[in-house]
């Protein structure tokens, strides 16, 4: 949907060039997850190293010399650590982002420590993977996620990352609530494409909307009577014309699993009234294709 928006931005007709930048965006995705992920990793080494060079000071207080470790020794950084998925796709994709740029490191410790998740957390003298499991979820929603430097400079790397930070961080957030207190497989480090078919839908969905928009708004002029096409946010009409183009041009794909999808892309990137606009236009649709036979969906309950 972003990669079709921009391209009416910009007014590119060069398909080719746009579909090239549409996979380079999802390829980023990944990355942006494995910088986010390998933060913590890093937040976990930069106060060992504190730590440790502390302890080696000629006037080293007794704190110092014997410190509380119970924050580096958190169980979930070692099966960060530890992890082959993670360390065989950071090595991949040469995810580098925070050796080049330790002071972001140091500045997400410092709000860490400041923070009374870490506090309370570090007054008990106690220990179990349950407490350094939910330390690790309450510092990632609510102390590093929420960082303006952080969003500055992800925003700074790489523009493309801004709409995706919150898929990102929802779905690192969903595998920490998940981790179990073993070593292996416990951290699946996600693909971007399900397999080559995935990436094969991507892209048919991507040119056939792009040259079938004529054809596609067809469908739905008629449909907003009460509303000048101009008047139309841009989103919305990007957003019918894809959800109309999966009902006509891919048989596989449920109606339902269309209408979900769209409605909640709705929800998520155009104005608060659009999910309740394009609902009541692609139900319509739908009743319409189904009567005229215009929409043929091959198998077992896929409508």
């Amino acid at each position: 949907m972003q990669s079709i928006y921009a391209m009416h931005q910009n007014g590119s007709d060069n398909l080719e060039k746009e579909e090239k930048f549409l996979f380079y965006s999802i390829d980023n995705i990944q990355d942006l997850y494995l910088t986010m992920i390998s933060s913590l990793m890093e937040i976990g080494k930069k106060e060992a190293e504190f730590l440790h060079k502390s302890s080696l000071k000629h006037l080293a207080t007794p704190e110092e010399r014997k410190p509380n470790e119970k924050f580096v020794k958190n169980s979930v950084f070692q099966i960060l650590a530890e992890n082959n998925s993670l360390s065989i796709a950071l090595e991949n994709r040469k995810i580098n982002a925070w050796t080049l740029n330790d002071d972001y490191i140091v500045l997400l410790l410092n709000a860490i420590k400041a923070s009374e998740y870490y506090k309370t957390y570090m007054s008990n003298a106690g220990s179990s993977f349950e407490e350094d499991k939910q330390l690790i979820v309450d510092l990632f929603m609510h102390v590093i996620v929420p960082n303006e430097k952080l969003y500055e400079y992800l925003e700074d790397d790489k523009l493309t990352w801004i709409d995706d930070i919150p898929l990102v961080n929802t779905h690192i957030i969903k595998q920490l609530k998940s981790l179990k207190p073993i070593m292996d497989d416990n951290f699946i480090v996600p693909k971007v494409y399900k397999d080559a078919e995935d990436k094969a839908f991507v892209k048919d969905l991507f040119r056939k909307t792009i040259l079938n928009e004529v054809e596609l708004a067809k469908e739905f002029v008629d449909k907003t009577p009460n509303w000048d096409s101009d008047r139309i946010a841009e989103v919305d009409t990007i957003i019918l014309k894809m959800a109309i183009c999966e009902f006509l041009k891919f048989p596989s794909i449920p109606v339902k699993v269309t209408l979900n999808e769209y409605l909640e892309l709705a929800k998520e990137y155009s104005t608060p009234k659009s999910s309740i606009f394009i609902n009541g236009i692609l139900d319509n649709l739908v009743k319409e294709l189904e009567a005229s036979k215009k929409m043929i969906k091959a198998g077992r309950g896929l409508m």
